[in-house]
């Protein structure tokens, strides 16, 4: 990735624009196609009649001066953070709103006390895998999904940063009703880099004097940001903290979804930590959307769509640190992928509910079987019809429906009274078998 090309500053534009091209320009908006480019992105575009490119881009720059509002945050040459909120991040906005703070539109049985706990649970660990391989864990789904549902111990540092996220994820649900504290953001950051740094010591704690890092590219061949020194971190962690705890009524109005993306943003650009700013700055985020109430984003991985497209997010850091701080490039980055989330979410649970009604029919038209299942042995088999030979223990089915250890395996034994699962005993434990005939033996 290269850093975007910065324009010349405004005021020398301006300085060698004629009357008539200024006029034209002042006529410019904000946006460009209904699209708010950089000006790495505008310099590649035709330009209006009259204009030149940087006689455009001074018309647009002046028409966003309007819409920007400073922040609380200084860059590290101690020139404040701005952000906007031109029209494609208030309809975004809107859309969070109404889907993510307020009653799902589904159908009730997916939404279900009880099938909600079954999808949180999925939730908690595809953001604990995706956000650790956006950050270079090298481990399968699979193999990392495995490790969550069994409870067993992570083999490598890979499996420990998955481990380390789905603990973080966990213990927000536990904070999220919690003021942000200098102390509680080392919590997180104890939290999620456990067992997964070079250096020990510097779990938990900011960077010592002397650790200068540097953000560089994927070949580690250009830096892309410096952040700032260590002895300024301590102030512009109290800050950030001050900011995230503001209330709805501080001027200026802040909506609750742009603090909680400036948080992650923050702390993405200070990079206080030796390592773990990644994944601290996510679960800072998702600390800020649960303590403002947006309850569906429990069940939303953002990693998932950041890990698809990682030099997008990257740029979206560097187009505001190369525009005179202006935020509003991240915030229109991360909104639309909130709303992207959210949507393969609503997909996922449509989806679901095709799944389930597919599996309750079958199992309905088999006399054996009506009224002896329960919603949680319902969802297994339904799992197992997709999944001949899959192996289920006590402790994964547990993990799965956050129930009781009894409940779990009074779960199992039933299905495999039923002769629908066989009972294996390997090792201590057993471990329950989808027949590969299950499907006929459920007909």
């Amino acid at each position: 990735m290269k850093p975007p090309l910065s324009p010349r500053p405004l005021t020398q534009i301006l300085e060698t624009l004629k009357p008539e091209e200024l006029s034209i320009a002042l006529r410019c908006g904000p946006l460009i196609k209904e699209r708010y480019l950089h000006w790495d992105q505008l310099r590649h575009r035709t330009p209006p009649d009259g204009l030149s490119s940087e006689a455009w881009w001074a018309g647009v720059k002046i028409a966003r001066a309007g819409l920007l509002k400073n922040l609380p945050f200084l860059d590290k040459h101690s020139q404040p953070f701005n952000f906007g909120t031109p029209d494609p991040v208030l309809q975004v906005l809107h859309k969070i709103d109404r889907n993510a703070a307020g009653k799902v539109e589904m159908d009730s049985q997916i939404v279900s006390h009880e099938d909600r706990d079954r999808y949180l649970v999925s939730s908690l660990i595809e953001e604990a895998i995706t956000s650790s391989q956006l950050e270079g864990a090298a481990t399968t789904r699979e193999a990392a999904k495995a490790m969550l549902r069994s409870g067993r111990k992570p083999r490598d540092r890979s499996e420990r940063m998955v481990l380390n996220n789905y603990h973080v994820m966990e213990y927000i649900r536990e904070i999220k009703n919690e003021s942000l504290t200098p102390e509680l953001v080392l919590e997180l950051h104890r939290i999620v880099s456990t067992g997964t740094l070079d250096d020990p010591t510097a779990v938990g704690r900011l960077r010592n004097p002397g650790e200068q890092i540097h953000v560089v590219d994927p070949k580690h061949s250009t830096v892309l940001h410096t952040p700032p020194n260590s002895a300024s971190l301590p102030e512009r962690l109290t800050v950030l903290c001050k900011f995230a705890n503001q209330s709805d009524d501080s001027q200026p109005f802040i909506h609750p979804v742009i603090r909680a993306i400036l948080l992650h943003f923050m702390l993405g650009y200070d990079h206080p930590f030796i390592d773990g700013n990644g994944r601290t700055a996510r679960a800072l985020f998702y600390w800020s959307m649960a303590r403002q109430k947006y309850w569906l984003m429990e069940y939303v991985s953002i990693s998932r769509l950041l890990k698809q497209a990682p030099a997008q997010y990257g740029r979206a850091y560097l187009y505001t640190e190369t525009d005179a701080n202006d935020t509003t490039y991240f915030i229109l980055h991360q909104v639309s992928v909130i709303e992207r989330a959210i949507q393969a979410l609503y997909g996922y649970l449509k989806l679901k509910s095709t799944q389930q009604r597919s599996a309750e029919k079958l199992l309905r038209h088999s006399s054996k079987f009506t009224n002896q299942l329960n919603h949680r042995q319902i969802a297994l088999l339904s799992h197992a019809l997709k999944h001949p030979g899959h192996g289920y223990t006590v402790d994964s089915h547990r993990r799965s429906h956050k129930v009781t250890q009894q409940t779990s395996r009074t779960d199992l034994l039933k299905l495999a009274d039923l002769g629908l699962l066989e009972k294996i005993k390997v090792g201590r434990a057993f471990v329950f078998y989808a027949f590969e005939d299950l499907k006929q033996r459920i007909d």
